[in-house]
């Protein structure tokens, strides 16, 4: 008799032990090669983004996809590879290694360590393109990013979520601002992703000291991608920053990500385009930059709390040629992003720094994702600071100004000067509410313009010895009391005579103005 049963189960164990043989893959050739561009034909499953393999281990990225051909870009290999060269097809688009373990650690756009450290055991990956939040999974945006830059917090405030564009000539202190809000996010539990696009190595090594020495490392990835890297691999370097990003944002947590910078993305995003014969369009760019960026900055979301309530906040870069904004690459990022901090060349020259200019920067979220008690103090900030600069101007001319409008002057340089911040010097939000209210009370007309930045950090320091309490009282989040400016002020009298004597100045001591 013949046992059907056992024949069965014959079978089923010969199917279970059988090791699944390798997948048969799409086989093409390069029919042409050059300027790190490869043209195959032979392959017509292809997906757009997706990775090729070349024989001898090289990698490429296929961008083109024509009827015939298709156009790829190498990520190394490029005096390597020649005609009639084999090209397989991997089934898979670009992913990009995630994981806690690359917080401190300094990657490619690709997931691979280039600090010489232990490889990495994740086993996680995410695509690097992958759709925006849609409208009903984001949240309102109403938590505040603090940069530690009065400047910034008082005026042009960031909330979590947002995206903010730092947009300035070369060397006006673009990069600065970035490196010290990363600096500032110390027990803030926010995680920092630094995107390096097409700069040069020594600059990035500086970037990645001042990081490690001030212990920012221990919550921030590098995602390096320098001037000597490929081109596709500086392409890629913002969209594998926001996958690692996004990987946090999913599980609840608040991410801030800086692009430094969009313009050369742009460029390089242009090379590969013309290098691989697309239409050009105004200032030579393809014909969907604007489609380049907007994908990226779309992805920047506060997530609802039924998504997690999780957060990405992007502060990308675009550097100005002679500061005009109106320029192709410019105008496109200011337009997708939620405000924009303008730096301005003279500004920096002329010692303001950061040198920000408060008339053409703004935040379109707004107050609604700064401190109550910021907000309350700084409300007239902006206007009296307008006010000085016109009146500024109109003394130029030289006309006799009377004792009210050259107090108005007197009072706006100080200001100026309190609003300047030394690199690396960051403010806790009750040093911003302690300075805002000693700078906008009659106190300061006692105190000389070119003393007001040494006034300062001297009054900081003389609450943080002396009168320590006098912190404990201040809640950042409620609207600051009569009561506790009243202290602020009588502190601050003090530290005037102690400092400069009770001589100093034309007010007698007990004279104050409320905020």
């Amino acid at each position: 008799m013949i046992d059907v049963n056992a024949i069965g189960k014959g079978i089923l164990k010969k199917i279970q032990g059988a090791r699944p043989e390798k997948e048969e893959r799409a086989c093409g050739k390069i029919i042409a090669s050059g300027d790190g561009v490869v043209h195959v034909t032979g392959l017509h499953d292809v997906k757009y983004n997706e990775l090729l393999e070349i024989k001898g281990g090289y990698r490429a990225l296929a961008l083109n996809l024509e009827h015939d051909s298709i156009g790829a870009v190498l990520f190394s290999g490029d005096d390597k590879v020649g005609c009639g060269d084999y090209v397989y097809s991997t089934g898979e688009t670009v992913h990009m290694r995630v994981g806690e373990e690359l917080l401190g650690r300094i990657v490619d756009p690709l997931g691979e360590p280039l600090d010489g450290l232990s490889e990495f055991l994740t086993t996680e990956y995410r695509p690097v393109e992958f759709p925006a939040p849609s409208i009903m999974d984001r949240g309102k945006v109403n938590t505040p990013l603090q940069t530690g830059i009065l400047a910034i917090d008082s005026m042009i405030p960031i909330g979590r979520g947002q995206r903010e564009l730092i947009i300035g000539d070369r060397q006006t202190g673009k990069t600065a601002i970035a490196v010290d809000t990363i600096l500032n996010q110390k027990n803030e539990n926010v995680i920092c992703i630094y995107v390096s696009i097409g700069q040069k190595a020594s600059s990035l090594a500086k970037i990645i000291s001042t990081l490690r020495n001030a212990g920012a490392m221990d919550y921030t990835c590098v995602v390096s991608s320098t001037a000597d890297d490929p081109v596709p691999l500086q392409y890629l370097a913002p969209y594998s920053g926001c996958a690692l990003a996004e990987y946090f944002m999913y599980q609840g947590k608040d991410v801030l990500i800086v692009y430094d910078d969009l313009s050369k993305h742009a460029v390089a995003y242009r090379t590969m385009s013309l290098l691989l014969k697309r239409p050009a369009g105004r200032e030579a760019y393809p014909g969907d930059v604007f489609y380049l960026h907007s994908r990226l900055l779309e992805r920047a979301a506060k997530l609802s709390e039924e998504k997690g309530g999780g957060s990405i906040t992007a502060i990308p870069i675009v550097e100005t040629l002679a500061g005009d904004i109106s320029a192709y690459i410019p105008t496109n990022v200011i337009s997708i992003t939620d405000g924009q901090i303008y730096l301005e060349s003279e500004l920096f020259n002329s010692g303001v720094r950061p040198a920000v200019n408060v008339g053409l920067s703004v935040s379109r979220v707004g107050g609604s994702a700064q401190r109550t008690s910021i907000r309350n103090i700084s409300g007239q900030l902006r206007v009296n600071l307008a006010q000085y600069r016109e009146l500024a101007i109109f003394m130029q001319f030289g006309s006799d100004l009377d004792a009210e409008t050259q107090k108005t002057l007197s009072r706006g340089a100080k200001m100026t000067t309190t609003l300047k911040q030394r690199q690396y010097l960051n403010y806790s939000v009750k040093d911003m509410l302690v300075l805002l209210t000693v700078s906008q009370s009659e106190l300061v007309d006692r105190i000389p313009e070119k003393k007001v930045e040494s006034f300062n950090e001297g009054l900081l320091d003389f609450i943080r010895v002396n009168k320590q309490d006098l912190y404990t009282e201040i809640d950042p989040d409620q609207k600051l009391s009569a009561d506790i400016k009243k202290k602020i002020l009588l502190i601050a009298e003090e530290y005037i005579n102690c400092s400069m004597g009770v001589e100093q100045g034309n007010l007698p001591i007990g004279v104050h103005a409320e905020a």
